[in-house]
């Protein structure tokens, strides 16, 4: 067992992180050499499309990868200790005490047959070895805090009788049953409508706050970090393409792949039925790592020099990493409308 990390340390500290699919010709890699950190008490996003590599990698800290067919290498280092490795029965005592997480659809991560109630506190008795009363107790102030109207009733209602809305709280109770130090949310929003949406957020940057907790919030939509985030990282085929603190990142986002989804946000300048300025392709559209830029193929930016073997995610300036041969200006970025975008994004 590793010692303690001290204080200065972040609390999670992914590095090196590999997580293979499959074998020989039919092998895949979902997560190429990801690293990047989490201190305590801040909220990190985690940007990109879906297959970008976003949601393994949570997987992988929660230790909830498939134990056949996936070979996971690097070190993902929570408080000093390495979860790669550790056993089954060392992972059930983590989970949901000291890390949980908050899954992208709250209808089949629930279990319907369940009433919510029983749900909420298995944790907290699994945990904390508390009653059954005082369990229930704590369940209902948690169902409260979430903003779930009638929590008692609630309580013994099932999750099909429950709205989309109060589906995801009540994930959100049981996720922070137990005040853990690390909250992962995937993509906890997907399925919500915008009013809704913008509550869920509203309510986990309040109990994030509240209770010290540091979060990493993974979205493929720039928008939902925008007023949320402390930290960003881009993901785009298994790899960070671009890390940065959120406000830097929006003023001057420098890789081609950060503008092209700021570009996809609506902005309110422009007249009614403009049509958005889509990345061009499909995430598909990619090449290996080890031989070019994998974003090559939808780049309007593209030239010989892309194709490059192991492009390394450079520091352009304090905090902002960028694994791009051509990163764009900061005159560029104002230029082709990203700036005004993002001071949208962030207002």
């Amino acid at each position: 067992m590793n010692a303690p990390q001290s204080s200065s340390d972040p609390l999670l500290s992914i590095r090196n992180l590999d997580v293979t699919f499959g074998r020989g010709d039919k092998e895949t890699r979902a997560v190429d050499g990801v690293s990047y950190d989490v201190p305590a008490g801040t909220i990190v996003g985690v940007v990109g499309e879906s297959g970008s590599g976003k949601s393994v990698t949570s997987l992988a800290v929660m230790g909830l990868l498939p134990q056949r067919g996936c070979r996971t290498s690097g070190e993902i280092l929570f408080d000093g200790v390495n979860l790669l490795g550790r056993s089954d029965a060392e992972m059930s005592r983590i989970r949901g005490k000291e890390i949980a997480m908050v899954f992208q659809d709250p209808m089949s991560s629930l279990n319907p047959v369940v009433p919510v109630g029983t749900q909420v506190t298995e944790v907290l008795r699994t945990h904390e070895k508390v009653s059954a009363a005082e369990a229930r107790d704590r369940a209902g102030d948690l169902l409260k805090r979430c903003g779930i109207p009638d929590p008692l009733r609630r309580l013994k209602e099932y999750p099909h009788q429950l709205s989309g809305g109060m589906r995801q709280r009540a994930m959100i109770a049981i996720a922070l049953a137990c005040k853990p130090r690390l909250l992962i949310c995937d993509e906890p929003t997907t399925a919500l409508d915008v009013t809704i949406q913008a509550q869920v957020l509203e309510l986990l940057a309040e109990l994030v706050s509240d209770l010290g907790t540091a979060m990493i919030m993974i979205t493929h939509d720039l928008g939902v970090v925008a007023g949320l985030c402390d930290h960003v990282n881009v993901m785009y085929a298994g790899r960070i393409v671009e890390s940065a603190p959120r406000r830097e990142l929006f003023a001057n986002p420098q890789h081609r792949y950060t503008q092209g989804l700021l570009h996809s946000i609506p902005r309110l300048d422009h007249p009614r039925g403009a049509p958005l300025q889509p990345i061009p392709g499909t995430p598909r559209d990619t090449v290996a790592w080890d031989k070019a830029c994998a974003f090559a193929p939808r780049c309007r930016y593209v030239t010989e020099e892309c194709v490059t073997p192991e492009i390394d995610l450079d520091e352009l300036s304090a905090g902002h990493q960028v694994r791009c041969v051509h990163p764009a200006t900061r005159a560029e970025t104002i230029a082709d409308g990203s700036a005004a975008t993002a001071q949208e994004a962030t207002a």
